[in-house]
């Protein structure tokens, strides 16, 4: 299977961002092809999963700070996307032969990237999924690894989460970089679970660039991945509509 690789070291917005990713699982699930799409956002952004209730978040916190907040085409909590390297994987289900597949193939390559610049990465185990106690409490993203998720001592290093559409799949996340999750429980309106993330700065015990990691995913791919070419655009992909974003949550 050939790739089209796209690599964005110059960020953009959370509503350009979603939007992106969205086009491209449309155009995966028309014509076939696959995408790996390598980002950042710019401003920060907080995303949350396409079905999180928007009653957990407090809006006068988030406008106060006046953080920037999309909601994600995928399910999962929300996610503080600041310093890090975003990837978005686009491609028909046939590739990895199911979701679940899908999701353990990319860890993986991910895993091996990262185990070529010195961090000893694995898979977590699976666990009883949380209970519905726990799935109806604001949390961030990297509080509770379920299994299959990219770790370090125990520690979740990426956040990913999944969506499909008919024949074809997104499954998109997080490479934390540097910082950290805090600003998910400080706008929550109750408090979540301490955060169980760890960044590449923390593990290596320097600082881990874009490109670092960008080519260490690019060299770790398994697969023939064409040449970087300009993002997609609402005009020349089958996009969907534009996820809505969650500014909408702050009211004047």
């Amino acid at each position: 299977m050939r790739w089209r690789l796209i690599r964005e070291a110059t960020g953009r917005t959370g509503i350009q961002n979603m939007a992106t990713d969205a086009a491209l699982l449309a155009e995966s699930n028309v014509t076939g092809q696959a995408f790996l799409r390598l980002y950042r956002f710019d401003p920060p952004c907080l995303s949350l999963g396409r079905n999180e209730p928007v009653e957990h978040y407090d809006q006068a916190a988030i406008a106060r700070l006046g953080l920037d907040v999309v909601r994600r085409p995928t399910g999962g909590r929300a996610v503080w996307h600041q310093d890090e390297v975003t990837y978005a994987v686009a491609a028909p289900i046939a590739v990895f032969g199911g979701l679940r597949k899908a999701y353990h193939a990319i860890h993986d390559r991910l895993a091996l990237a990262l185990r070529s610049l010195g961090v000893d990465a694995t898979l977590a185990l699976h666990h009883r999924p949380p209970s519905s106690t726990i799935l109806h409490h604001p949390a961030a993203c990297f509080a509770f690894p379920t299994g299959g998720e990219v770790l370090v001592a125990g520690r979740k290093l990426i956040g990913s989460a999944q969506v499909r559409m008919r024949s074809a799949f997104l499954q998109h996340g997080s490479i934390l970089l540097d910082g950290s999750q805090d600003i998910v429980s400080i706008v929550s309106r109750q408090r979540s679970a301490a955060g169980g993330e760890t960044t590449l700065s923390a593990v290596l015990g320097r600082r881990v660039s874009f490109d670092e990691v960008a080519n260490a995913i690019v060299a770790a791919w398994g697969a023939e991945l064409t040449f970087p070419q300009p993002p997609p655009t609402s005009t020349n992909l089958h996009q969907p509509p534009i996820p809505c974003s969650t500014r909408a949550l702050v009211k004047s």
